[in-house]
């Protein structure tokens, strides 16, 4: 117990003298120990079984909700404005529960943590069918997305910490299972509901399965505490010695911190926007509901691949702000099809949102650049998460009211759009060269 607080505060080495990261994952982070190579070996791989799971449980409470949405709303006599607070949720629930995520790590370990945060995604997924009012169905959303957001701000620690010189790989492989978690729920959740003879309270609830499953590979790690808290990558644990003790990074000093904040909250608006409205919008230009799901989980399944690309060329480059661009103009590109014909392009529309959409994997690869040291990660993407899911929270319901109050979707598109614009140039700010520690 008492080690812990030492994981997250590493001394950061010497502005003018940076560490590189080792060549290869757990076996270099290590340092001076003599312990066999075959237990490590396991518990990499139990990490790698862990982080999967974990990542492909991040999404079906939201985009599940998504392609149901309508049905929800009637089954609970919600507004058009309400079920507009009911797609903000998400973004508020991160926001407010991802910031105590760095706490938590540090007093019980950032595996027990995600350990219970899949715990809770299981309790609230379980729960949210038999909520009879609409205060009962938020709380249990809530209590899934409380276990999410700690979740999502601890991915990246878990992988800085076991596997040190393959930041993008690993952000890559758990990008990947995201997004097809996010696909999945998004294009069987509706085949499924029929299937249950059209309960969505069934069709929601079914994910709760998967969420259960995703708890037990966590289990062991929680036991594997100690031995993960003391991992850190071997050049840093060298230069401790000669290190001098630094004061705590105040991540608030940094541009490049909040200009990456600002970068998360305008992609996670954008996504946010999409998975609890998009399905609607293609509803209500004529496309039936099942097609619709479909055409949700094409914008997701795109992350698939590129979520394992993207990650990969933005270590590649010095800057990212060419990815950035490329991304935000799908997105423009694709909110104008909408607008203009959204029954006639859909597919091709629902490409180009879900290429745009691959902000999200390329943002957390941007946390694990921006910063040297695992407890630069910690505080960077705790920072960075918490306030740009701040920034989206009014968006899903600016969306809503919009849609309610003017009778259509031409004023929503055109935020939708415009909302590119920023992204595109904080974006290119927040991928520059440089690190948090640096500008602290």
């Amino acid at each position: 117990m008492p080690d812990e607080p030492n994981t997250l505060t590493t001394a950061v080495p010497p502005a003018r003298t940076p560490v590189p990261l080792p060549a290869h994952g757990p076996a270099a982070t290590t340092a001076d120990s003599p312990a066999p190579d075959r237990p490590a070996l396991w518990v990499t791989r139990l990490v790698v079984v862990a982080l999967v799971l974990a990542a492909l449980n991040l999404r079906p409470a939201i985009t599940s909700l998504g392609s149901l949405l309508e049905e929800v709303r009637e089954g609970l006599h919600m507004s058009g404005s309400v079920a507009g607070v009911l797609t903000s949720v998400p973004p508020l629930c991160f926001a407010i529960f991802g910031i105590t995520a760095p706490r938590l790590a540090r007093r019980f370990g950032p595996s027990a943590v995600v350990c219970a945060g899949m715990a809770a995604i299981f309790a609230g997924l379980a729960i949210r069918p038999f909520a009879s009012g609409t205060v009962g169905f938020l709380a249990a959303s809530a209590l899934a997305l409380m276990g999410i957001a700690v979740s999502n701000v601890l991915m990246p620690v878990i992988v800085k910490r076991y596997f040190p010189g393959r930041v993008g790989t690993m952000t890559g492989l758990y990008s990947m299972a995201l997004a097809l978690g996010t696909s999945l729920a998004a294009a069987a959740t509706v085949p499924m509901t029929e299937a249950l003879g059209g309960s969505w309270r069934a069709g929601l609830g079914l994910w709760a399965v998967l969420a259960a499953l995703a708890v037990l590979p966590w289990i062991p790690l929680v036991r594997d505490r100690a031995r993960s808290a003391t991992t850190v990558p071997a050049t840093e644990q060298a230069n401790r010695g000669s290190a001098p003790a630094s004061a705590p990074l105040r991540i608030t000093r940094s541009r490049t911190a909040w200009a990456l904040g600002a970068f998360f909250g305008l992609q996670a608006t954008g996504a946010y926007i999409t998975m609890g409205w998009m399905p609607q919008i293609f509803r209500d230009a004529g496309v039936p509901a099942g097609t619709a799901g479909v055409l949700l989980a094409v914008t997701m399944v795109m992350g698939v691949p590129l979520a394992f690309v993207i990650p990969g060329l933005a270590t590649r480059l010095k800057t990212q702000g060419p990815i950035v661009i490329a991304l935000g103009l799908c997105g423009l590109v694709g909110y104008s099809g909408l607008y203009l014909a959204p029954a006639a392009g859909a597919w091709a529309w629902a490409l180009l949102l879900g290429v745009s959409n691959c902000a999200f994997p390329l943002a957390l690869t941007m946390i694990g650049l921006r910063s040297r040291t695992g407890a630069g990660v910690v505080r960077l993407s705790a920072f960075a998460q918490s306030v740009g899911y701040l920034i989206s929270i009014p968006g899903p319901l600016l969306v809503g009211v919009l849609y309610q109050h003017s009778g259509g979707w031409g004023l929503p598109l055109a935020l939708m759009a415009g909302l590119m614009i920023p992204q595109m140039i904080i974006g290119t700010l927040a991928g520059r060269d440089r690190t948090v520690e640096d500008e602290c």
